[in-house]
């Protein structure tokens, strides 16, 4: 998908890599071996990187460790993009036709940034005509390697503009923070 935009294999790998863990740090062996890709590749794919201050370097002791950057002007947009390949949005897109007839799906950068949520939050929603067991077996499956639940909810569009026109506190403290929509439009969403 994004063989055109960013045309190194190696850089495409390492950004989805690290966008995919922003929290951790990883040394250049754990990189190689994670996206499978030449060490010296890997080496000059992380020096462009942290020359562009995408990437941060640490040495500890004898190893130099990398990891992202949060303050990096493009952070949030690079966060959106590298958010629509992991292993939750993959399965919702690849599995879209057996969740049902769907409208909007929208995650919150909560998921992506691995953040916890309160227990009247969500990271998910999904609108439409939505076939919940096959939703709850995508989710069972990538809380295995999230660490914790996936709150999420699943609603017809009737009862989403219902809800939205009656104000519900549930509905409109997840659309007013940011979110990535996997399918749909964010302005018809809000609208």
């Amino acid at each position: 998908m994004l063989q055109h935009i960013i045309p190194s294999k190696a850089r495409r790998k390492i950004l989805e890599f690290f966008f995919h863990r922003p929290g951790e740090n990883f040394y250049l062996r754990r990189v190689v071996r994670e996206i499978n890709e030449e060490v010296n590749a890997v080496k000059r794919e992380l020096d462009i990187l942290t020359e562009e201050k995408l990437l941060l370097r640490e040495r500890r002791l004898n190893k130099v460790y990398f990891s992202i950057n949060k303050s990096y002007q493009l952070y949030d947009e690079f966060l959106r993009i590298f958010s629509k390949t992991n292993k939750l949005s993959a399965s919702i897109r690849n599995n879209l036709s057996k969740i049902g007839k769907i409208k909007f799906v929208a995650l919150s950068t909560k998921y992506p940034k691995n953040l916890p949520i309160k227990d009247d939050e969500i990271y998910l929603i999904l609108v439409g005509i939505v076939v919940v067991v096959e939703i709850e077996s995508i989710i069972k499956e990538v809380e295995k390697e999230f660490g914790r639940p996936i709150n999420y909810s699943a609603m017809t569009e009737d009862e989403f503009a219902f809800r939205k026109k009656n104000n519900d506190p549930f509905i409109w403290k997840f659309l007013k923070q940011p979110k990535i929509m996997l399918v749909g439009v964010e302005e018809e969403l809000l609208k």
